[in-house]
């Protein structure tokens, strides 16, 4: 871990590139957060950011912008946590103050609109390859496809909301590792 040595304009300016350089959302920008801050910088481990991915997920907000506060957080502290989560919101504000000054030319376009649907289909790739990557670190057991399999259908399928596929989880894993003989 680099606590200190990581300078605040590098926390802003990495997640800002991210920001700025990822359409679809939180989800999408989760391949180039892992690849940015596990991959090519160190700032944590394979095992940690499937953590701050699933603490992420799990309170309100959105999942990048989540993801950069506990990177910044654990790096830099709360001034860490500010600079990276501006450095992850800012692209968007731009982005979205410049779409909705020319919103009215942009609807009209039609290859503008068809540059958007391609957009829509490498997001989808984004977030697949995203979820391939976690479930190959997250499932490491039959327990774990087990509850990654329930967890899925339940979401898909709407039975539950979110936050309450994320809290079954939870209890799940406390009460298998402890009829494990687990520590939790």
């Amino acid at each position: 871990m680099q606590k200190q040595s990581t300078s605040l304009w590098k926390l802003f300016s990495v997640f800002f590139r991210i920001g700025a350089f990822t359409f679809g959302g939180g989800l999408a920008m989760l391949p180039l957060i892992e690849r940015e801050v596990v991959d090519v910088r160190g700032w944590v481990g394979k095992d940690e950011i499937l953590d701050i991915v699933a603490l992420s997920q799990s309170v309100p907000g959105a999942i990048a912008v989540n993801s950069s506060i506990f990177i910044g957080l654990r790096l830099r502290g709360v001034i860490g946590a500010i600079a990276a989560m501006l450095g992850t919101i800012t692209p968007s504000i731009f982005i979205i103050l410049i779409i909705a000054h020319f919103f009215t030319q942009f609807q009209s376009n039609p290859i503008l609109m068809r540059a958007f649907s391609g957009i829509k289909g490498a997001v989808i790739g984004l977030v697949a390859a995203a979820a391939l990557r976690a479930g190959k670190n997250a499932v490491v057991n039959r327990y774990g496809l087990v509850v990654a399999a329930c967890a899925f259908f339940l979401s898909v399928f709407g039975v539950l909301p979110i936050v309450w596929i994320i809290i079954l989880g939870g209890l799940s894993g406390i009460v298998y590792f402890r009829a494990k003989g687990g520590v939790a």
